[in-house]
């Protein structure tokens, strides 16, 4: 099958970062039959709060990964929302004017609840892009977690921005109660990444959400990408399903060939 890989990290805690290391990953994602892989940057290496230059940093890093492959990787804009709406907007434009990146990716500088969001909507919407959104059920973490978004706040996002397409990340991490908050929602998607496969959770996303909300994704190099593959495809759904997921529906979502 042909598979499209929604969430990756080829440069993760500075790896990865060589040329050599780009190669070979290429050509381990292409032995598994993964054709694209969207890259959502080194998101960690400067702490859950990089500051604009660390950002710029980061994004021009997934767009050399692009100059060096144009037609395997796809850039996501990594940002901070703290730092407020020019420097959102002024980076969010740089990554689609200069490298052409078709998302924002978002991590744990903030809840997905947090006023300062309307500075990533704003983005979105001016620049078409889709916002991929960190997301872990808060049952599954302790206190001092705060800035990590349960499922619920990325659902409220979503239900607070119709005209934003918006994927909660970590189908494993938000788990069934998950999928019930995202339910019912036409903008908003939910990755496959995060942790080991849990057996049901892909059938019960299929059943709530319907093949066409659920996207393939790994969350490489932390996961293995065979295991989340096969998760699919040894989930008890159509063949038409497992296509969509792996494969149509983030080519639809990004506009990919």
């Amino acid at each position: 099958m042909r598979i499209i890989d929604v969430h990756t990290h080829p440069i993760f805690f500075n790896d990865g970062r060589r040329e050599t290391e780009v190669e070979a990953l290429v050509a381990h994602g292409r032995a598994l039959g993964i054709e694209r892989m969207i890259s959502l940057g080194d998101v960690l290496r400067y702490g859950p709060r990089p500051d604009a230059p660390h950002l710029r940093k980061l994004n021009d890093e997934s767009a050399r990964l692009q100059r060096l492959h144009p037609d395997y990787f796809v850039g996501f804009c990594y940002l901070n929302p703290r730092l407020g709406e020019r420097a959102v907007m002024a980076e969010a434009e740089r990554c689609v004017t200069k490298h052409g990146f078709k998302g924002i990716k978002l991590e744990i500088a903030n809840n997905a609840s947090d006023p300062c969001m309307k500075h990533v909507m704003k983005a979105a919407r001016t620049f078409g892009l889709v916002v991929l959104q960190h997301s872990w059920s808060s049952t599954n973490f302790g206190p001092g977690m705060q800035d990590h978004s349960d499922p619920d706040d990325t659902a409220r996002l979503a239900r607070q921005n119709p005209e934003v397409n918006i994927i909660m990340a970590h189908l494993v991490g938000i788990g069934f109660r998950g999928v019930l908050a995202a339910k019912g929602l036409p903008n908003l998607y939910v990755d496959t990444s995060g942790g080991f496969p849990e057996e049901g959770l892909v059938e019960y996303a299929v059943e709530h959400l319907g093949a066409d909300h659920v996207l393939y994704g790994s969350d490489l190099p932390i996961r293995e990408c065979s295991a989340k593959i096969g998760s699919i495809l040894g989930a008890r759904i159509s063949e038409a399903a497992k296509t969509r997921i792996l494969h149509t529906n983030t080519a639809q979502l990004l506009g990919l060939n």
